[in-house]
């Protein structure tokens, strides 16, 4: 809403500046947390050669996008590949939009896209059938299609030049939007897994107000769900300090710490 355009890292810098107004505040990022152990009410983190004991733990760590293992793919990835329309298509408005499909579920993305976009190719990569009634709504709404498998992506000056394709034909587009499987980073799964939090579908840990199935526990943002983006992130970490709040100071208040 007031930072279009800003960089990630000015956006993270101006964020630790005004946190770092508070003086409860400390930021650790030059460690890793190996492991988080309950201790009667509390919970002992190591974190490098660091251990600090806790009452309440907020988990809020990202996912890791996995690539496929496609020529131009990785070079690509965020100059003229993107998985966010909301993101990036405006700016890209108007130019000729690729989209590579990983499902026959692909139907409701490309008509986001064509918001954007009268040059819209839908790539299957021989990866699935698409039935009649998807072909005519594909159509009608001027949508193509290609099912040929993807063997490549070809750049031109660090930008995607055209897809190219088995038998070697190439379709020439401008942006590529692409959906890569997330999973989440082996250190956090070790974590998830050690602590025995309940899963939800996907993966994803399962909350209820924010809190974990392990009490003390909190989760936020892309662990908990998969609706990405900084506004979003922002926000659920805001609601899951709402939640957590309270009860922890309620129990402050209680022992005579406040």
């Amino acid at each position: 809403m007031t930072q279009d355009g800003t960089p990630p890292a000015e956006l993270r810098g101006i964020a630790l500046d005004q946190l770092a107004a508070y003086e409860g505040f400390q930021l650790r990022d030059e460690v890793r947390v190996m492991a988080i152990r309950r201790s009667g009410a509390w919970f002992d983190v190591e974190a490098g050669p660091h251990s600090v004991s806790v009452r309440r733990v907020l988990l809020a760590v990202g996912l890791l996008d996995q690539l496929p293992d496609l020529p131009g793919y990785r070079e690509l990835w965020g100059t003229s590949l993107f998985q966010c329309p909301y993101c990036h298509a405006w700016e890209l408005s108007g130019r000729a939009f690729g989209y590579l499909a990983p499902d026959t579920g692909c139907a409701d993305w490309a008509m986001l896209l064509r918001a954007w976009t009268k040059d819209l190719v839908i790539f299957t990569d021989a990866a699935f059938a698409i039935d009649r009634a998807l072909r005519d709504e594909l159509g009608l709404a001027k949508i193509r299609l290609e099912e040929r498998r993807v063997v490549a992506l070809r750049t031109e000056r660090g930008r995607l030049a055209a897809v190219c394709l088995a038998g070697g034909a190439e379709i020439r587009r401008d942006v590529l939007f692409v959906r890569p499987r997330q999973r989440q980073t082996p250190l956090v799964q070790g974590l998830v897994e050690a602590l025995g939090l309940r899963l939800a579908a996907c993966d994803l840990v399962a909350t209820d107000d924010y809190q974990t199935s392990v009490p003390g526990i909190y989760a936020a943002g892309d662990l908990m769900t998969h609706d990405h983006g900084a506004l979003v992130a922002a926000a659920e970490g805001s609601r899951a300090a709402h939640a957590l709040d309270p009860e922890l100071t309620r129990e402050l208040v209680l022992e005579g710490v406040l």
